[in-house]
Order: C-alpha cells, then sequence, then structure tokens
C-alpha cells in the first residue's frame, strides 16, 4: 500500500499506481453488512409497499378528511377505528411505523457504515420520510388539494426507490458482486440501459396515474378497452378525458419497455432471468388491474348517477405500480452492479498494460 493507493495484485514493477475507490472491490469501503441490518433494510421496503397501499385505501374510499385534523385524530392519538376513520387513522398509524423504521435504520446505518455515499442515502432517506409526513399532513390542512395530493403521492414512490437502494447497497449480492462471474459485453451494457428505460417509463407513468387519479379523471371514459361501438373516448372530449387517455397510451409505452428490458436482461444475464420475468410478469398483471378499475366501478349509493371506483381493485393498482417500480429499479440496479464491479478490475489491468 502506498498511502490511499493500491497496486493490482501480481502487478510487474513500476506498474501504475492507482487510487483505490470507494465501494470497489470487496475492501473497506464494501465491508461486510450484519444479517439484522440486511434485514430491517428488507423490511423497511415492505413495510412502505403497505404504506403506499394504505394511502391508496384512504383515497379509493375518499377518506381523506374522515379525519379533519392533523397530526391528532379528533384530539386524540387513537380514535375509535369506525368507518372511513379505520383508513385514514391506519394509513398515519403506518406512516408513523415506516417513519419510526426510517429513522432507526438511518441511525443504525450512520453508526456502523463505511462507504460515504451509503451513509447520505440514509440521511435523504430520513429527510424525505418527514417531508412526506409533512406534506401528508398538508393535504388534511388545506383539504386534498390536488397538488399538494399528487407531490405527496410523487414522493411516496421517490421514497419507495430510496429504501430500495440502500436495502441493495446493504445486500450479500452488493457486497459479493466483485467475485461474481465477469459481465462485460456490449448485450449487458445494452440490457442494463433497457431496464433504466423501463425505470424511467414506471415512473413518468405513476405520475400520469397521480394526475389522472387526484382529478377525478379515473373514470372519465367509463369503458375499455373501447365503447360498444368501437369507440376510444367519449364523443364530449374534456381536459379529465385527455388525461385518462394519456394514460392510457402511455400504459403501451411502459409494456415495450418493461418486455424489451426483461428480454435483454434474461438473455444478457442469465442469472437474472427469474427477476425479469417477474418484471414482465408484473407489468401484465398491473395492466389488467388498471382494466379492472374500470370494469368493477359503480355507482354513488347517494344518489345512484355519480360513478366510483370499487376501492380494491384501484388500490391494488396503486399499489403494484409502486411494485413494479421498485422491481424494476432493482432490476437495473443488480445489472449495473455487475457490470462496476466487472469495469474496476479491467480499468485497473488496462492500466497496468500501458505502463508494463
Amino acid at each position: 500500500m502506498n498511502g490511499d493507493r493500491a497496486i493490482a495484485p501480481g502487478s510487474p514493477p513500476g506498474a501504475m499506481v492507482l487510487p483505490e475507490r470507494e465501494g470497489a472491490g470487496r475492501g473497506a469501503g464494501d465491508a461486510p453488512v450484519s444479517a439484522g441490518r440486511r434485514r430491517f433494510g428488507a423490511a423497511l421496503v415492505a413495510a412502505t409497499l403497505l404504506l403506499i397501499f394504505a394511502g391508496a385505501e384512504v383515497k379509493s374510499r375518499q377518506a381523506g378528511l374522515s379525519v379533519p385534523d392533523w397530526p391528532l385524530s379528533y384530539g386524540m392519538v387513537w380514535p375509535p377505528m369506525v368507518g372511513n376513520i379505520f383508513y385514514e387513522h391506519g394509513h398515519r398509524t403506518i406512516a408513523t411505523g415506516v417513519g419510526l423504521l426510517t429513522v432507526i435504520l438511518g441511525a443504525w446505518t450512520l453508526a456502523a457504515e463505511r462507504r460515504t455515499w451509503v451513509r447520505r442515502l440514509a440521511v435523504l432517506a430520513i429527510v424525505a420520510v418527514i417531508v412526506q409526513g409533512v406534506l401528508g399532513g398538508l393535504t388534511v390542512k388545506l383539504l386534498l388539494p390536488p397538488p399538494v395530493s399528487i407531490a405527496h403521492g410523487l414522493l411516496a414512490q421517490t421514497f419507495l426507490l430510496l429504501v430500495t437502494l440502500l436495502a441493495f447497497a446493504t445486500s450479500r449480492e452488493w457486497t459479493e458482486a466483485p467475485a461474481r462471474a465477469p459481465v462485460a459485453s456490449p448485450a449487458a451494457a445494452r440490457a442494463q440501459k433497457a431496464a433504466v428505460a423501463a425505470v424511467i417509463a414506471v415512473y413518468v407513468q405513476l405520475g400520469f396515474g397521480l394526475l389522472v387519479r387526484h382529478t377525478e379523471s379515473g373514470l372519465a371514459i367509463p369503458f375499455f378497452p373501447v365503447s360498444g361501438e368501437g369507440a376510444l373516448a367519449p364523443d364530449v372530449v374534456t381536459w379529465h378525458v385527455v388525461l385518462q387517455l394519456l394514460h392510457r397510451g402511455f400504459a403501451l409505452v411502459v409494456l415495450t419497455a418493461v418486455m424489451v428490458a426483461a428480454v435483454r436482461v434474461a438473455r444478457a444475464v442469465p442469472e437474472l432471468s427469474t427477476h425479469a420475468r417477474l418484471a414482465a410478469a408484473l407489468v401484465c398483471v398491473q395492466i389488467l388491474l388498471g382494466a379492472s378499475v374500470i370494469w368493477t366501478a359503480g355507482t354513488d349509493p347517494a344518489n345512484g348517477i355519480t360513478p366510483i371506483v370499487a376501492p380494491v381493485p384501484t388500490s391494488l393498482h396503486v399499489v403494484t405500480g409502486a411494485g413494479l417500480l421498485a422491481t424494476t429499479f432493482l432490476l437495473a440496479l443488480r445489472c449495473g452492479r455487475r457490470r462496476a464491479a466487472t469495469a474496476a478490475p479491467a480499468a485497473m489491468a488496462a492500466g497496468t498494460a500501458r505502463t508494463a
């Protein structure tokens, strides 16, 4: 060793001396993570998905203002769990749990983690969950304004990405990647790019979904895929209809992006083929759930006219979208980690060859 520089094992005298890079190989920066912290990170991801489902249930059942105050509920820590209070206060309770888990994991990471970028990621997750809680309170205080509700939903998806990355960075797969078989082919590079494109497409589609959901445009087109006359849209096209058409049309982009990514990853990185097939299956399920929102819609019993969604299929559509986002994101991360683990030794070998 020479300060913070290292010579590749087996290098001839006079070989290029390269600086050690944090996270390259299984050195001090990639020290093994305790099994407890790994499991805790995975549990936080699962809890976040549960929270997203609980939040979706609040909107699906129009329960957002069933508890009109915040942070307490009717001035109490635990109000009677009756009617829609069950869904709204239940959502708040799960959110509190996720916030507490995030703070614990963040403190644990700061105390035990040596990689600077992982420590910063843990701090960012704590900041995000606090901001998310404040946005949740504002949706109540401001009587559910669409911009705040949309921001609240989009930050939930972003937070899911943060904790997914945090969990993967503490996994055995991350620390053991340098010892795995090299994945440095052009096909692997294309597979990773396809996976990243799929993540972006899913994230954008979730944004469209939030626009549709919080502008009450979900049933603007009451049929799927076409009307009895074969029309794609009603005769009267409002901006609600346009939003719904955008959401439906972009679903085809998402389907294509995820399928292309799944095929390329399965071919280029066979050990990730099961993960790739899961992503392909999820996108198909998600499209069917989106259709079921239309097929299972009913009318408001109060007047028998206003169309309303069936809560469970709609909430499942929301959480499956989040699951698809996390799945494609993890697929891109797994591809990228294998290529990054191969790139460091390759760069070192190339430098050694040039100076030999």
